[in-house]
């Protein structure tokens, strides 16, 4: 697989607290030369990046993020403003604590309230899975499913721990037809990144991805 090839699935990530514009200038400068599918940023940052790059990339954001468990007004309330500000794909964190309880209603029902929002834009579903057990990660791909999702996602990278082949595996057996996946959190090596597409992601959230990539750029 072509360094290239793998980096149209990234997108280019920094969501560190500390996160300066000097470093949302950076990563975004970097995602336009090396194309990488998005750049991933938090929302405060999004309307300096369209209003600097405009359309020369695409901007993704968080919300409900890194928890999950604020109101779902709160989180409609974020994913509005970032899609007026210019954020075109939203990565939300699910409600953990309601799915583990059981409430799969409650969950899904937020997923639907914020796609609806969304739109033709892209939604990402954040279900961490470090936290569930694999009875709860089929419950995670079932309110996706239902909820008209685009793409079910691992992890936000600040929980105990990111992405494994084996829920990917897991995934692709339960979510429904035309739900892509993501994974990401502790993505560090060229062969995980291709890993993890081979077995059927079609995005990767690897912030190390240009770093390790970049030289092999027009080799």
């Amino acid at each position: 697989m072509k360094a290239t090839e793998i980096l149209a699935c990234v997108d280019h990530t920094y969501l560190k607290q500390t996160a300066t514009w000097a470093d949302i200038e950076k990563i975004c400068d970097e995602a336009v030369e090396y194309h990488t599918a998005t750049v991933m940023v938090p929302s405060c940052f999004v309307p300096r990046i369209k209003a600097q790059y405009g359309d020369s990339l695409k901007i993704a954001t968080v919300v409900g993020f890194p928890n999950g468990n604020c109101n779902t007004a709160a989180k409609i309330a974020e994913t509005a403003q970032a899609l007026a500000d210019g954020a075109v794909e939203i990565d939300m964190v699910i409600n953990i604590g309601m799915l583990k309880a059981g409430e799969t209603d409650y969950v899904t029902e937020e997923i639907r309230a914020l796609k609806r929002l969304c739109g033709e834009r892209v939604l990402k579903v954040i279900v961490e899975t470090c936290f569930l057990t694999e009875a709860e990660k089929i419950a995670a791909c079932e309110c996706v499913t239902k909820a008209g999702a685009d793409i079910i996602k691992t992890s936000t990278g600040f929980g105990s721990a990111g992405a494994k082949l084996e829920d990917i595996e897991l995934f692709k057996k339960h979510i429904g037809e035309g739900v892509e996946m993501k994974a990401a959190g502790g993505i560090h090596t060229r062969e995980e990144m291709e890993g993890f597409l081979k077995a059927g992601c079609t995005r990767l959230g690897a912030s190390a991805a240009v770093k390790v990539l970049k030289d092999e750029i027009g080799k």
